[in-house]
């Protein structure tokens, strides 16, 4: 299984200026001009940079070195925005374009790099708290719409993934605006998206009233892909309140890890142009239904007692499963 790929463009030096200056956001003062805003979060990245470019750079001319050297001389090494979720906003576009820059440097593995993007990822986190303790900064997080919206989701999800938020609370927080968010703009983090899906069947293997089960594969691996037909016939209402079951059965099931939970593996969206797709392990047995028929009831017991835990750690992170039965286990 492959994470998506984010595809990052290839910048010439001169290029590279250009995006440094279109990252740094201005605010007018008294007399009308623009002054540079404050950057907090990667200002260590920068000044990493700046030492790398003053030891010079193997391969690359003196003026064009001069040239990136005097960009990041005179970036800000701190931006003050109106909130902490623009600042959270605006450091995504940042980080991007200075990791590209590293990369072009020949920095991309320098252990040097990764201290200096920890110490921006900290920042961040202390923001992001910041913000799940404001209920104004998470009104305002809750109005982001379309690529600030996504930028924010990809942050907050990132921070979780990383570790970065490893207090209880924050975590939970953290997963608390992500769903809202999700279900509020119809977007979901970036990093649940998976790509290589191939060998879809033809017919599907299970149906319901809203959805169908399709074998697939994901590398070498069987898996199985949970396709929400519904949004063939669903219009209006409707099919909005299914793409919010979608997005929170998704957002709850990522963060469920336990023996006998069926895995989320994440989300396809290419087998189906119309609809995503649910991907997870293929059970090879099927229902527990289909097992006991297949082998007897031999295993009852230990099955329930399975089952019994299953439910037990749901229930413990506040879970309700909702449609438990023998078809659906």
């Amino acid at each position: 299984m492959s994470g998506p790929k984010t595809e990052i463009p290839t910048f010439t030096f001169p290029q590279l200026r250009q995006d440094i200056a279109s990252t740094r956001p201005s605010h007018p003062t008294s007399n009308g001009t623009a002054t540079p805003a404050r950057i907090l979060i990667y200002e260590a990245l920068i000044l990493f940079l700046k030492d790398a470019c003053s030891a010079g750079i193997p391969g690359q001319s003196l003026s064009e070195v001069a040239g990136v050297q005097e960009m990041l001389d005179s970036y800000p090494l701190s931006i003050s925005f109106d909130s902490a979720v623009s600042s959270i906003v605006e450091s995504l576009q940042c980080r991007k374009t200075l990791l590209e820059l590293a990369s072009k440097l020949g920095l991309a593995n320098d252990p040097r790099l990764r201290s200096a993007l920890h110490l921006g990822e900290k920042r961040i986190a202390a923001l992001l708290v910041s913000i799940f303790n404001s209920k104004s900064e998470e009104d305002t997080v809750l109005r982001l719409r379309g690529h600030p919206a996504q930028y924010f989701l990809d942050v907050v999800q990132d921070a979780l993934d990383r570790g970065f938020l490893m207090a209880p609370e924050h975590s939970r927080m953290a997963r608390r605006i992500v769903r809202k968010l999700s279900e509020a703009c119809d977007q979901l983090p970036s990093s649940i998206f998976i790509t290589g899906i191939t060998g879809r069947e033809e017919y599907r293997t299970f149906g319901g009233g809203f959805g169908d089960i399709y074998r697939a594969s994901c590398g070498d691996e069987v898996v199985a892909l949970k396709y929400m037909r519904a949004v063939h016939f669903l219009r209006g209402d409707e099919l909005r309140r299914l793409r919010l079951k979608f997005c929170r059965e998704v957002l709850v099931w990522k963060d469920l890890h336990h023996p006998h939970i069926l895995p989320f593996m994440g989300i396809d969206r290419n087998s189906y142009p119309s609809s995503l797709c649910m991907v997870s392990p293929w059970m090879e047995h099927g229902t527990v239904l289909k097992y006991l028929r297949d082998h007897g009831r031999t295993d009852v017991d230990k099955l329930l007692y399975e089952i019994a835990q299953g439910l037990e750690y749901l229930h413990l992170h506040d879970v309700v499963h909702g449609d438990l039965r023998g078809a659906s286990i």
